[in-house]
């Protein structure tokens, strides 16, 4: 299921959202050239992605996993691995990875901002990534694959959405076979769901041996951002804002 908008007015507009949005393409097409060369995207991806096993010194220094065509990513020690939890936020692998990210981000994050307010919502945003990295390192602590992407954080922004705004209709696309399905569903039904999906998917990484090899899609980390999401919205939501974009909802339901 893929949302493509939500019936949820805003009250300002999401300027934060927005420069996030700007700093992820910017960093797609500026620093890893739009994925048009795969030697340069290898590279970034090795050496800003986040590397658990670079985190914790469980992966042995020197050991490589293969990241392309003749590519490899080899385990070091550089400083530059500090700041990986938060580089690899703004760093995606393809074209489809990113748009993805950002049809998901778009939907649920302007409304979220415009429940906390522009600051607030970026320290949330990248305290959620953080969160969702420190899960990632938690289930996969030697693993030598660097994982890239904004979907961690993203995923706070919907859990945040979750306890905000449960009621709200989403525009959903459901692809059937070749056929593209368009319904609204309730938010909480279709954030539930994706929990649910990201949960059992990640099931099976909690093998001894997936869990140090773990690669591909980081679902831990989603599932790592989304609690962190629910756990946070409380400490940084402005309850005026909330309160005022409800009745700014209500009005508008009662007179369209």
């Amino acid at each position: 299921m893929i949302p493509l908008s939500d019936e949820n007015p805003t009250l300002h507009p999401p300027y934060m959202t927005i420069a996030i949005l700007g700093a992820i393409l910017a960093s797609w097409v500026l620093v890893q050239g739009a994925g048009f060369d795969s030697t340069t995207l290898a590279a970034t991806i090795c050496n800003f992605g986040m590397v658990p096993g670079e985190l914790t010194h469980l992966a042995p220094l020197n050991s490589g996993v293969p990241i392309g065509p003749g590519l490899s990513c080899v385990v070091d020690d550089f400083k530059i691995n500090l700041f990986t939890p938060i580089t690899s936020m703004f760093l995606h692998g393809s074209w489809m990875h990113l748009l993805g990210n950002s049809l998901f981000f778009w939907v649920f994050g302007n409304n979220v901002e415009d429940s906390m307010g522009h600051l607030r919502f970026l320290v949330f945003y990248l305290l959620c990534g953080l969160a969702a990295a420190a899960t990632h390192v938690a289930f996969a602590p030697g693993s030598p694959v660097p994982t890239v992407g904004a979907s961690g954080a993203i995923s706070g922004v919907m859990g945040a959405y979750l306890l905000l705004y449960p009621r709200v209709r989403v525009k959903m696309l459901i692809p059937i076979i070749i056929y593209p399905w368009i319904t609204y569903m309730r938010a909480w039904v279709v954030l539930l769901w994706w929990f649910a999906v990201q949960v059992l998917s990640g099931l099976p990484q909690l093998t001894s041996l997936r869990r140090e090899i773990s690669g591909g899609v980081a679902v831990w980390a989603h599932v790592g951002g989304f609690v962190a999401g629910v756990v946070l919205i409380r400490l940084f939501e402005d309850r005026d804002l909330v309160r005022r974009r409800r009745a700014v909802a209500d009005a508008r339901r009662v007179w369209s």
